[in-house]
């Protein structure tokens, strides 16, 4: 008998900066058949499944600035992790240590329960995790100007602007790192405007 070959997997990335519009342009590639992942919330998956270490790695960090790590209810403060570690390279560094493994993980899962369809992995900073990275066959950069990012990332999260504006530093150079990994892995990257 012969066996049916089934469907390689496919996978791209779609990325950009803050509010630049990646989860629009994921739900258009959605209505052609694809199926996406959004590292946001995988990450928030994987804080919640790693507080305990990082409750251990920030609190005393938290405790300095007098920021409340945990909530009333015992769950992570995200928005204020988000305070404490977009503020230091090297404390987001050190979150990502934390989480980035969970994350691969999770995400490796996600692509298994989809083989044989076209895979979007909707990330930010989707160059941090090569063992990632490497699968995609092509990434698209989504850009939107600054005032634009900025009113969506206000209406949407609902954060104070010197937050969002700290968040948009962080990701300055974020097009000149995918085209970094772009070229080092051989990767088609092509920009679109939203």
């Amino acid at each position: 008998m012969f066996e049916k070959k089934s469907k390689p997997t496919k996978i791209i990335c779609i990325t950009g900066q803050m509010a630049a519009g990646k989860n629009y342009v994921c739900s258009q590639f959605e209505k052609q058949g694809f199926v996406s992942l959004d590292l946001d919330k995988t990450a928030h998956e994987a804080i919640i499944i790693c507080k305990p270490q990082i409750i251990e790695a920030f609190s005393g960090e938290a405790e300095n600035r007098g920021i409340l790590l945990l909530n009333a209810d015992g769950s992570l403060n995200r928005r204020a992790l988000g305070q404490i570690v977009f503020s230091s390279p090297k404390l987001l560094a050190c979150q990502e240590s934390i989480v980035y493994p969970k994350i691969i993980e999770l995400t490796n899962k996600f692509i298994e329960a989809n083989a044989g369809k076209t895979v979007i992995l909707n990330a930010t900073v989707l160059f941090k995790t090569e063992e990632l990275l490497q699968k995609c066959e092509k990434i698209y950069f989504v850009k939107a100007n600054l005032l634009k990012r900025l009113l969506r990332a206000k209406k949407r999260d609902k954060m104070p602007f010197t937050q969002i504006l700290a968040r948009f530093k962080s990701q300055k150079t974020l097009f000149k790192e995918y085209e970094r990994a772009a070229k080092k892995f051989n990767i088609p990257l092509e920009i679109i405007k939203n």
